[in-house]
């Protein structure tokens, strides 16, 4: 494959060579692009000899020598070919045009564009114009509407990816404005927000019969979403067709573009419309409604494509550092691996997302619920008999100390499946809170203990 309008070669990687220059240029671009090291100019491959030091080199230059903030906008992935190693990098087009090389400013010494196979330098012209039209409205500038905010789930979060969090950890994430006040991206992952995520469900194949109206928000964000991909994933029971000579099993949705269209809804949300996604059953089918249509100056044949112009990078370097997200670009062409174009549904506000269910959804069975309860659940619900518990009667029986590890790992997701209530749901921090086994949750003890 030759070099392109989106596709750069590099012998490899040196001091002198001016990696920020092409980074720049591909975020600069409509397109974005892909620059490779250890290919030469022809498309022959050389290979790198220490690509995980090259890959940090590269992270630490484009981190540090770029601005406004790249985070988010690229990822470094190891490759091998012709049994060789290699590096890609992939660029996003940026929304907070022009981007530059931090050393030269907003000066044709500091600005590129991708023009066919070259980074050329940008004209001053387009630069005061794409500077005047820079995006401002974005959750990285927004002055979160409160101040004192805590961050403890994404702490553990981070720590069992075996990244802790440092001091700093507000300012590496971008959660903090220039003024150094917490911005939006910092209050939508603080432990308290007031971001309500929805996953309804209807009897029927339009919003008339509410069956189930499961609400997981008021907390970080991170958790939301691992929230709701757990309750989709117990709706999505698995189907089984009885032919004279096989039985095929299949589950109601395809369960890898699912994750990856959650995912998306989540990140690619626009929550300076204050409107958070939104997930609904049906009979015959399963919605995500995100805000938003596609970011300005993406086109819906580049969407399709895999072009990626993300529009809150703060969360996607979050979702990318916790593993939610693989690479840039990769969410879509999954998601239509499995379902056409179809299935994706454009306004002028709002982007809707629409898998048709193999066969008519039903109510789940107990015995799918209790695959999917999580061995601290078990444990949880195991201690518990008749009557109510305080947090700390529960902890003591548990025998665990460290709180937040209880009520991320046991208590809440507890609560999240209807298996556990608080007996003052309106006081949800009263000193005199305590917890109860609800009716699901009594009837699965049972079903548990008799397997």
């Amino acid at each position: 494959m030759p070099e392109s309008n989106r596709i750069e070669y590099k012998s490899k990687l040196t001091r002198d060579l001016d990696l920020e220059k092409e980074v720049v240029a591909f975020l600069n671009y409509r397109e974005g692009g892909l620059i490779y090291f250890g290919i030469d100019k022809t498309g022959r491959v050389l290979g790198v000899n220490d690509p995980d030091g090259d890959a940090l080199k590269i992270k630490d230059r484009i981190k540090n020598n770029i601005a406004p903030s790249a985070m988010g906008l690229f990822d470094v992935v190891p490759e091998e070919r012709e049994d060789r190693q290699i590096i890609k990098i992939i660029v996003a087009s940026g929304s907070e045009k022009p981007y530059f090389k931090k050393k030269y400013g907003m000066t044709e010494k500091g600005c590129f564009i991708r023009v066919g196979t070259a980074a050329e330098p940008m004209p001053q012209a387009m630069i005061d114009k794409l500077f005047a039209s820079r995006t401002r409205n974005s959750i990285g500038k927004i002055k979160a509407h409160r101040q004192d905010l805590s961050f403890e789930q994404l702490r553990i979060y981070y720590e069992e990816k075996k990244k802790p969090l440092n001091k700093q950890f507000k300012k590496n994430l971008e959660l903090l404005t220039e003024d150094g006040l917490l911005n939006y991206a910092g209050y939508l992952l603080a432990d308290e927000n007031n971001v309500s995520v929805k996953v309804a469900k209807y009897s029927g194949a339009n919003r008339v019969d509410l069956i189930e109206n499961n609400e997981y928000g008021y907390c970080s964000l991170i958790k939301a979403t691992k929230s709701v991909l757990d309750k989709i994933d117990l709706e999505n029971r698995t189907a089984a067709t009885i032919t004279f000579k096989e039985r095929k099993e299949q589950r109601l949705w395809n369960a890898i573009a699912l994750r990856e269209a959650i995912i998306n809804a989540f990140v690619h949300n626009d929550y300076t419309r204050e409107i958070p996604p939104k997930f609904e059953i049906f009979a015959d089918r399963l919605e995500i409604t995100s805000a938003g249509s596609l970011p300005e100056g993406l086109s819906r044949e580049e969407f399709f494509e895999g072009y990626s112009i993300p529009r809150n990078k703060e969360l996607m370097r979050v979702y990318k550092d916790l593993e939610m997200v693989e690479q840039l670009g990769s969410g879509i062409p999954r998601i239509l691996e499995a379902y056409g174009k179809e299935c994706f549904h454009f306004s002028e506000n709002f982007l809707r997302m629409v898998f048709p269910a193999i066969e008519k959804v039903t109510e789940q069975v107990t015995e799918q619920v209790t695959e999917q309860v999580t061995e601290q659940v078990r444990k949880l619900m195991s201690i518990m008999v008749a009557g109510s518990y305080s947090g700390n009667e529960l902890m003591d029986m548990l025998t665990l100390k460290h709180r937040p590890t209880f009520l991320y790992k046991y208590l809440q997701p507890a609560i999240d499946a209807g298996l556990v209530a608080p007996t003052i749901p309106d006081k949800p921090k009263s000193s005199k809170q305590k917890y109860r086994l609800t009716h699901k949750g009594q009837a699965l003890k049972q079903k548990i203990e008799s397997l």
